[in-house]
């Protein structure tokens, strides 16, 4: 009688599994028709657009917002936070010297969670130390005596 306990609790997590990986990959379709309408209101804002157009298309975005959130999506924080594989995706780099290094200085493309999981990891650019003059004549003789 355990044994069939297990068995069946076994498979109730492994169907609860497959619900949230079905519920994620269309989720995901989701976003990237969110991310195809902030190109076209941009592009539509951009080319002076009837404002009637821009507004219907500002509340279908509000639609998709809100559904995604009811869903439990959340943008993931970005830009002026330490660079965490986990969530972001490092594409580019800058050199800095007026923030420490690693941290994300630019967004590339927005990354989304569903709930404490990634659902889209942000593509992000991150920052590095300029090395200044006086650091790097000291590493002359090492390097050339190495």
């Amino acid at each position: 009688m355990a044994d069939f306990d297990n068995y069946r609790k076994q498979l109730e997590k492994q169907a609860a599994s497959k619900t949230q990986s079905i519920k994620a990959e269309l989720l995901l379709k989701f976003l990237n028709i969110r991310d195809d309408l902030l190109r076209a209101l941009s592009v539509a804002k951009k080319s002076k657009t009837e404002p009637v157009v821009i507004e219907g298309l500002e509340g279908i975005l509000r639609n998709i917002d809100s559904l995604l959130s009811s869903e439990g999506v959340r943008e993931i924080e970005t830009v002026g936070t330490p660079f965490d594989p986990n969530i972001h995706d490092a594409v580019a780099h800058s050199a800095r010297d007026d923030m420490e290094e690693n941290t994300v200085t630019a967004e590339i493309r927005k990354g989304y969670m569903l709930y404490d999981k990634v659902l889209r990891p942000s593509l992000v650019e991150i920052s590095k130390i300029v090395k200044n003059s006086v650091s790097d004549t000291n590493k002359e003789p090492d390097s050339q005596g190495g």
